[in-house]
């Protein structure tokens, strides 16, 4: 079943125009990687989806509801978890009070979120301005999660890192695949770690999705193209 479709999405800043026309699908699920260089749009078609920009033309439906007819808060409680591009984490509040302010029923509380991060259950009365980069971006997921979504938006989830972090931050999205049955939206850039947890991928250029298909179909010549520098 289809839980998200994005047809023909425009989007524009003031005089100028971002996105000219995105389109793409996730299935209740499925892990969808949205791909392509700086600046071609990818975050901007994050941030219509959750309506914290305008679409000035095209439709994006999730679940049967039309979000270009809700305000943001309302999209979120019918299943949009973000995963904000630079963490943002409440920085005055300790990791629990960052979690139980965005809580709502379902299966993720806190012990859970412990179990796949294991460095919250340890940091949990520290200010989240206190911890490091990678474990700021775990608290950001976790808060996401605590949401319980049915769509998790990833938004360069790993961006800035060390590289042991990444590895952590990929095995539990692996993990999030596996057990959760979430639909995932992933943000990002590393072919070789998206190739083995994205069901289908997207490519965005210059505002347009030019492309769409498995990972083991993004050949080199395509990868140059649409991803290189």
């Amino acid at each position: 079943m289809i839980l998200l479709s994005v047809d023909n999405l425009e989007v524009q800043y003031g005089a100028s125009q971002a996105l000219f026309g995105v389109s793409f699908t996730v299935a209740e699920g499925e892990v969808v990687a949205l791909m392509g260089r700086n600046g071609m749009g990818k975050t901007t078609t994050i941030h219509a989806i959750n309506r914290m920009v305008p679409a000035m033309g095209g439709s994006i439906t999730f679940d049967g509801h039309d979000l270009l007819r809700l305000p943001s808060f309302r999209a979120a409680r019918l299943g949009l978890g973000l995963v904000p591009e630079g963490r943002r984490c409440f920085a005055p509040l300790t990791v629990h009070e960052n979690l139980i302010a965005s809580a709502r029923p379902g299966h993720w509380d806190f012990a859970r979120i412990v179990d796949l991060f294991p460095r919250l259950g340890e940091r949990r009365d520290q200010k989240a301005a206190s911890l490091s980069g990678g474990e700021q971006q775990m608290l950001a997921i976790a808060r996401a999660l605590m949401t319980n979504p049915r769509l998790l938006l990833l938004d360069e989830a790993t961006e800035g890192l060390a590289p042991v972090v990444r590895q952590e931050i990929w095995a539990a999205i692996a993990v999030l695949k596996r057990e959760s049955g979430l639909a995932i939206v992933v943000v990002d850039k590393a072919l070789k770690e998206l190739n083995k947890i994205a069901d289908r991928a997207v490519i965005i250029e210059r505002g347009k999705s030019v492309w769409t298909g498995e990972p083991a179909g993004l050949t080199a010549d395509l990868a140059d193209r649409y991803l290189g520098v």
